[in-house]
């Protein structure tokens, strides 16, 4: 089947998606290009060079205390007899349905300066706390918030590992600790890796967090850029730097990825999970590590909403615009999803079924979205919208446009994992049966797919509905969603107001997060499956 060529109904599709996805990064270029030689002035301002050093440094710090805070999490809930652990196996990643700028002003108002725990502390004497501001605040609140893409790659890992190597370590006399120093973590290393280089991508193109908290990044930078100048130059420049700065991340997880493939079984074998390790007397000490995590990553940013609701609700603050922001998150978070899913099945059966220079290159600029954070994103289609697409500037379909091509890398690997989990023999069935290559995508391909489909479409759905700067600078006038409503509210200090719409969203997103915990804990069941030839 790989060898066949595809059908002008794959490629084609595939090829416009794939020159979409290039749209934002031409744009970049060709603003950057007109500025002349004048631009090198700019960019080798003192500034500029200081702005650099403090993205480096947060992403840097954040991968690294991501990986810290993860594989601890990861092995307890996966490998030990630790009291409730399908439970925590949960809570730990739900963190990811509280979008990080929710997450930076629970942290703003819990720990600042004049927090509610500075409240707390006040009677003892202790006048004032030190500055949550600044670098320390921001890596403290992305690293909470984005630790379960660490976590939800080790633990799958670690569901995919031979039993057999930690076994035979403990039956050379190795301990439970030394059994995983010595033969577990080094297993792990490509996926402690690779997840942690994704958390320090997001931190690279967060907005959100290093605004709220005033930490000079380049997502900062290049909004204040477009906001206080006419000369949209310097943040199309700004831009074009982040976009290779995080180019530079996507090829290290590459080069990672690349190696995974050397942990695995040599022969078919049985398919078994591992004994749970006892953790004997350290178990109260790792109940208090999972509850500490858990803690600050969800019971406190939504215990302060809820303290915030609580104050809303006995002021009388209205609460109008919570359902009418739902209904349009709701809205633009459906179609985004159903639209991304669409756009991804030609890119990711042509990557899979049909890989030739053409299909590489597809799925190469099909990740694109992945080096373009929101807010370049945006400014590119602001651009487009505003010089080209005038009819369409600021209209529903061109802000899904926006989402589309900034989340289409989700839904691509999502559905290719799942392409490459069909046996092409089963399509080639279908062929000789007398289907021709789209029956055989229709009614064999399609369906066998469905998980990756329907992950894919959740994950979608999942971070457009907490998206901030692509929503913020291309929404329709009068189009509220809950991310803009939470935003236009603490924006000027009407925190009470921003708690209805924040725990609105932090529900809402916690539907497809349950369902891609529940897919991910499903894992090792298929796996089992497969090997056994059920399939």
């Amino acid at each position: 089947m790989g060898s066949r060529r595809a059908p002008a109904l794959i490629w084609v599709p595939a090829v416009l998606v794939a020159l979409a996805m290039a749209v934002p990064l031409v744009y970049l270029v060709l603003r950057t290009a007109g500025a002349g030689a004048g631009i090198w002035d700019l960019l080798l301002r003192p500034r500029t060079a200081r702005i650099a050093l403090n993205t480096a440094g947060l992403a840097l710090a954040v991968a690294a205390s991501t990986a810290l805070l993860a594989v601890p999490l990861a092995w307890l809930t996966g490998r030990t007899d630790l009291p409730g652990r399908r439970w925590w196996a949960t809570a730990a990643v739900l963190p990811l349905v509280v979008p990080s700028y929710v997450g930076a002003l629970a942290i703003v108002a819990a720990l600042g300066p004049r927090g509610l725990l500075h409240d707390a502390l006040s009677p003892l004497g202790i006048e004032r706390l030190p500055p949550i501001y600044g670098f320390g605040g921001a890596w403290l609140t992305l690293t909470l918030f984005t630790y379960p893409y660490v976590l939800l790659g080790v633990r799958a890992a670690l569901a995919g590992l031979d039993p057999a190597l930690d076994e035979a370590a403990r039956g050379l006399g190795y301990g439970p600790w030394r059994t995983f120093f010595v033969s577990t973590l080094p297993q792990l290393r490509p996926a402690v890796a690779a997840g942690s280089l994704l958390a320090a991508l997001y931190a690279v193109s967060d907005f959100g967090v290093v605004t709220l908290l005033r930490y000079d990044a380049f997502t900062r930078a290049i909004y204040v850029q477009y906001r206080s100048s006419f000369d949209r130059t310097l943040a199309a420049a700004l831009s074009l730097l982040l976009v290779v700065f995080a180019c530079a991340l996507l090829l290290a997880e590459a080069r990672v990825r690349g190696r995974r493939a050397a942990y695995h079984r040599l022969g078919g074998g049985a398919a078994r999970r591992a004994r749970p390790v006892p953790l004997g007397r350290w178990r109260w000490p790792a109940l208090c590590y999972c509850a500490a995590v858990v803690g600050l990553g969800l019971a406190l940013p939504i215990g302060v909403l809820v303290w915030w609701f609580g104050r809303g609700l006995s002021r009388g603050d209205a609460l109008d615009g919570v359902l009418t922001g739902a209904a349009n998150s709701l809205q633009v978070g459906l179609l985004a999803a159903a639209a991304a899913t669409l756009a991804a099945l030609p890119v990711a059966i042509l990557a899979v079924r049909h890989r030739g220079p053409v299909g590489v290159a597809v799925e190469r600029m099909s990740y694109l979205g992945y080096a373009l954070p929101g807010i370049v994103i945006a400014l590119a289609f602001v651009f487009l919208g505003a010089r080209y697409l005038t009819p369409l500037y600021q209209t529903l379909p061109f802000l899904v446009l926006a989402h589309v091509v900034r989340f289409l890398p989700q839904a691509v690997g999502a559905e290719r994992t799942s392409l490459l989990q069909i046996n092409p023999r089963m399509e080639e069935a279908a062929r000789t049966l007398g289907r021709g290559p789209l029956g055989a995508i229709r009614s064999v391909t399609v369906p066998l797919a469905r998980p990756g489909v329907t992950a894919g479409a959740a994950l979608v759905f999942l971070t457009v509905m907490k998206e901030l700067p692509v929503t913020l600078l291309l929404k329709p006038t009068g189009f509220e969603t809950l991310s803009t409503a939470i935003w236009s509210a603490t924006g000027s200090g009407r925190y009470a107001q921003a708690a209805a719409p924040a725990l609105a969203l932090i529900a809402v997103s916690a539907m497809p997060t349950i369902l891609l915990v529940a897919r991910d804990r499903d894992q090792p069941h298929r796996r089992s499956r497969i090997a056994r030839g059920d399939g």
